[in-house]
């Protein structure tokens, strides 16, 4: 079952925009929760499992806002994305393919999560969609800007991060899980 957005909450109401606040605070700090990962370029961030658990707690249009303004917010100069980067360069730079990838990817996980709270369909969703959505974005950029062939930017941006973006979206939706059962009941 996809989205159903006929008993979706609206996009501005304040107990809406409260979370949506929220997530974006939650997004530019899991971008400093990170450690370098030997043998590859980027390092480890909670930052994905904070835009995970931003779709399974939002609307997909909620989502698509929260990812908009937090790319937004760095684009502009604040140092919210991984390493305290920020500036528009690093959208167009060999990481801006990863930036542009979670404003289409997090949205489409959120869509895809439907509206029953289910642990598999949001884990599904994650590691199917976000997952790959967020390394072909990503790929693209890196090929773009740097001289690697496809092969050494998947084994630079992919191969190391799979299993670690797999926990990840696991964790994130135990997490969405239960918190939107805490919030069903409010």
């Amino acid at each position: 079952m996809v989205y159903d957005s006929a008993v979706e909450p609206r996009l501005f109401d304040v107990r809406s925009m409260t979370r949506m606040a929220i997530l974006v605070a939650i997004l530019c700090v899991s971008a400093y929760i990170s450690f370098p990962v030997p043998f590859a370029s980027a390092m480890v961030t909670a930052l994905t499992a904070a835009m995970n658990l931003a779709a399974f707690l939002l609307t997909p249009k909620q989502t698509f806002v929260v990812m908009l303004l937090y790319t937004a917010i760095g684009a502009a100069g604040l140092p919210v994305f991984v390493g305290g980067a920020a500036g528009i360069g690093e959208i167009f730079g060999p990481r801006g393919g990863f930036l542009i990838a979670f404003i289409i990817a997090y949205p489409l996980v959120s869509y895809l999560k439907g509206r029953d709270i289910s642990f598999k369909r949001y884990a599904i969703a994650a590691v199917l969609v976000g997952i790959p959505i967020t390394y072909i974005g990503g790929l693209i950029s890196l090929i773009a800007f740097t001289k690697l062939t496809l092969a050494e930017a998947v084994m630079a941006a992919v191969v190391p991060f799979i299993p670690g973006d797999i926990v990840k979206a696991l964790l994130a939706a135990w997490i969405g899980v239960r918190l939107n059962k805490v919030f069903k009941t409010e």
